[in-house]
């Protein structure tokens, strides 16, 4: 019996290991940036607005920070503030390219082998201002270099989101207020 239990388990991990490799990375209309220049998109971003999820609920000043590893991956520090615990969270992790380098079409992991969708759907000549969708309708994010966005910007991302068909409606404008002094430290 403890020898089918074993094959029934080594089963169940190779069809979680399948499926978790071999999902979408984004929605079908999404269609990431091409030209996409990793060098100018590395440093932090700030996080504008977001679609809510459990690994950033309750999250103001957040930002996202990428770095250039030796072995070509990217190194991604996302960071907020959580108000109610009043303490800084963070979570280390890394991108990679899903193919060409100059799509900006990449894949991120937070949680070891397990991979998700990082889209930059739009992004200004000047790589100040980008969109970002995730593996489907659930991950959106409107990134820019400050704490804000021009209207005209904003307002061009979230017609662009919606033509790919996320609701924008149910978007969450992240607080990035300057915050008192000695709050700001992570």
């Amino acid at each position: 019996m403890n020898g089918f239990k074993y094959l029934i388990g080594c089963t169940l991990v190779v069809v979680l290991f399948i499926t978790s490799t071999s999902c979408t990375y984004k929605p079908e209309k999404a269609e990431p940036v091409s030209n996409f220049q990793v060098e100018r998109y590395l440093g932090t971003w700030f996080e504008i607005a977001r679609l809510d999820h459990s690994f950033e609920e309750g999250l103001s000043h957040v930002t996202a920070t990428y770095a250039l590893n030796e072995d070509g991956t990217i190194a991604v520090l996302n960071k907020g503030y959580d108000k109610e615990k009043m303490k800084w969270k963070s979570a280390d992790g890394k991108a990679k390219f899903r193919e060409d380098q100059s799509v900006a079409a990449l894949k991120v992991s937070f949680f070891g082998p397990f991979y998700s969708g990082y889209n930059v759907l739009a992004l200004d000549k000047d790589y100040q201002y980008a969109l970002v969708a995730g593996k489907d309708f659930d991950y959106l994010w409107i990134l820019s270099r400050t704490t804000d966005v021009p209207e005209n910007i904003k307002t061009k991302y979230l017609e662009l989101a919606k033509k790919v068909g996320y609701d924008t409606d149910k978007l969450l404008w992240v607080d990035q207020e300057e915050k008192t002094k000695g709050n700001n430290e992570g």
